[in-house]
């Protein structure tokens, strides 16, 4: 049920704030609006929302601020809407732990459609796979109980470390990881900019993964932000 989706829309331009919370509402979906980063913040802490609609540049706390305290607390999909140009603010805003970008001025069917595709992705995860001890993608099982892995019924020997990266990955099949979230998930440290350790980690991954099924590819590059599972046949 739409009614029981809650979603938070933060623009601090009021005409287009309430375009997008009347688009939101018509959808049937239960919309708040905010409009600043501070207000935002706010309103995060009152109530749980399944997805927020963020412009950058907003009055109080920033756009860039705010991904990072949602991020630290929340893995609910953020939807940045922004007139920032360049190929540049998108990659920092995905790399920052945002899910998807849309460039203003925006089309209000793109606008629905993205919505409702991080919903549908979202919400999957969250009331079903989140609780099982079971992930699976494509030929790919991993097990977190048994901490086994395998590929088309092939067990597949991995190390602690490897487990981990495709556990976090799996986890979130759609999401793009960086180089820095994974590190300091998997490793427990700090990410001082050393590619090296998690590149060699996941070209491991990869071979032994390549070797069991070499028709299939399980981890896609994004190039110039990190990694996500491939989800193309």
């Amino acid at each position: 049920m739409k009614d029981n989706i809650n979603i938070l829309v933060v623009e601090d331009d009021a005409d287009i704030n309430n375009l997008l919370h009347k688009i939101l509402s018509k959808q049937g979906y239960n919309v708040r609006s905010a409009y600043s980063g501070s207000e935002a913040k706010f309103c995060l802490e009152q109530q749980e929302y399944h997805l927020v609609l963020l412009d950058l540049m907003i009055p109080g706390i920033t756009g860039e601020e705010l991904i990072s305290d949602i991020r630290n607390v929340k893995t609910i999909p953020i939807l940045v809407i922004s007139a920032k140009p360049g190929q540049d603010i998108k990659v920092e805003v995905l790399r920052l732990g945002a899910d998807d970008f849309i460039s203003k001025p925006f089309d209000i069917e793109e606008v629905v459609a993205r919505v409702e595709s991080q919903l549908r992705r979202y919400l999957i995860f969250s009331n079903g796979d989140n609780n099982s001890n079971i992930f699976k993608h494509k030929n790919l099982v991993l097990n977190t109980e048994t901490f086994e892995v395998e590929v088309k019924g092939q067990a597949i020997a991995v190390t602690a470390r490897e487990f981990k990266l495709l556990k976090i990955m799996m986890s979130h099949p759609n999401k793009v990881f960086t180089k820095a979230n994974l590190f300091e998930s998997v490793w427990d440290s700090e990410y001082l900019g050393d590619d090296n350790t998690v590149n060699v980690h996941m070209s491991n991954l990869r071979s032994k993964l390549a070797k069991a099924d070499p028709d299939t590819e399980y981890i896609h590059t994004v190039w110039g932000i990190g990694f996500k599972m491939n989800d193309k046949t």
